[in-house]
């Protein structure tokens, strides 16, 4: 049980005091929709600290394992899911290299949630620690948020050179002319060994650069997510089931006439469109396996979003749940998500471990909640910031969608443009590569 207590127009700070302050725990989940207006959001802000029970496992019956964590707890529980959990649903292998060293699948009941909506904070707190929440809005709203003790150390190294991948993508399109595929996402990592940061300034640096509507920030003792992640993996709401796969960029420009010309031209371009409706439909397969017949429905396809660094292609796919389904096969049925991988997927699965150099582990998973009613939402993880405080190991992946249509070399800009904000974060030049 829980105990609540709602606080009514916080201060305009007080998000920033709130995390600051969490940061003295072992675990933190933030997941922050930075104001957007979003039609199936529920939540403008959520943050959940501190394990009363938790859940770590590797890829061998994860979900399994999840669901019936889920179901005994009945409560709300934060975590991840790593793309690895691929290998526990079908015949795959995650051979490569792991510099960070996270556990495949990850999820705590928090003793301490804090959910923001419409000018309120309602703050919901285990019983057994429901005496301490008078103390601790005192030291909340005490919280100095200017003080930066910790200098960034981070020289980055690419794992993948550029022509190294120019040569990779090559074979990815020998494979689509073989007719293997239709589409692969393809990612390359950046790396720093001996690496410093603060991971709360970071964070906020990166989050006030993107300002994207699933952003979230993960603590897991010494492992850190900073997650600046514009899309929506999966969430269910009642009976109803949302995703909202992005395959689409374009670059910001500064000008208001070129800008618009950029968002025009990424709504009309071929090849984007054919990437987004490609992914749509593999979505809507996923979906179908645990909706009720015919209720499979794209209520957009191809919309164009805009964000402070790019314009993103974003669709909009929804089901109604087949409540003969446990809850954990919605995700287990569409997992790892249809953006980061390809079509066919499991094929496209293949062949990405072929070609790339690093295991992804939360690169590409998924960090969200679960309510106590049995709904749940989660993003994708791009975007960000992998971080081992232990072992001082920093990781940047970012990856694009390959088509027929692909460019190698155009691909690679797109990388590039989506690697931005970290390596500006980081005060690493992005120059040398």
């Amino acid at each position: 049980m829980r105990t609540s207590y709602t606080l009514h127009n916080p201060p305009v700070d007080f998000k920033k005091q709130l995390l600051r302050w969490a940061g003295q725990c072992a675990e933190i989940v933030l997941l922050d929709s930075n104001g957007h207006d979003q039609k199936y959001g529920s939540y403008e802000c959520l943050l959940a600290i501190d394990a009363f029970t938790s859940l770590k496992t590797d890829f061998v019956s994860a979900f399994d394992a999840l669901g019936q964590y889920q179901s005994s707890t009945k409560d709300w529980i934060f975590g991840y899911l790593t793309y690895d959990l691929k290998n526990g649903v079908e015949n795959l292998n995650s051979g490569h290299h792991d510099g960070l060293g996270f556990p495949d699948l990850y999820f705590f009941q928090p003793k301490k949630l804090f959910l923001f909506k419409q000018h309120e904070v309602e703050i919901l707190y285990l019983n057994v620690c429901s005496d301490e929440m008078q103390s601790d809005l005192r030291d909340i709203f005490a919280t100095d948020i200017h003080t930066r003790t910790t200098e960034t150390v981070c020289r980055i190294a690419q794992r993948i050179s550029r022509e190294n991948y120019l040569e990779k993508v090559g074979k990815m399109l020998d494979h689509i002319h073989r007719g293997d595929i239709y589409e692969a996402n393809f990612c390359m990592e950046f790396y720093a060994e001996n690496a410093t940061i603060d991971p709360i300034d970071t964070f906020e640096a990166l989050n006030a650069i993107s300002k994207p509507p699933f952003a979230a920030f993960f603590k897991n003792r010494n492992h850190y997510l900073l997650c600046a992640s514009p899309e929506r993996y999966l969430g269910k709401s009642g009976t109803k089931v949302i995703s909202q796969p992005i395959k689409g960029t374009a670059k910001r420009h500064p000008d208001a006439d070129t800008d618009r010309a950029a968002a025009a031209h990424l709504r009309q371009d071929p090849k984007e469109r054919a990437e987004n409706i490609m992914i749509v439909d593999l979505v809507r397969n996923d979906l179908s396996k645990t909706a009720r017949k015919g209720s499979v429905c794209v209520e957009e396809l191809c919309g164009i979003y805009s964000f402070p660094q790019v314009h993103q292609m974003i669709s909009t796919v929804t089901s109604e749940w087949n409540t003969q389904f446990p809850i954990i096969e919605i995700i287990k049925n569409s997992f790892p998500m249809g953006s980061m991988t390809g079509a066919p997927k499991i094929s496209a699965m293949k062949i990405i471990e072929s070609l790339e150099e690093t295991k992804r582990g939360l690169y590409s998973g998924a960090v969200g909640y679960f309510t106590p009613e049995d709904d749940f939402d989660f993003n994708v993880v791009i975007r960000s910031i992998l971080f081992n405080a232990s072992d001082k190991y920093l990781s940047f992946s970012v990856g694009s969608a390959i088509t027929s249509l692909s460019d190698p070399e155009k691909e690679y800009e797109e990388c590039l443009l989506k690697a931005k904000a970290m390596f500006t974060v980081l005060h690493a030049p992005q120059a040398e590569f």
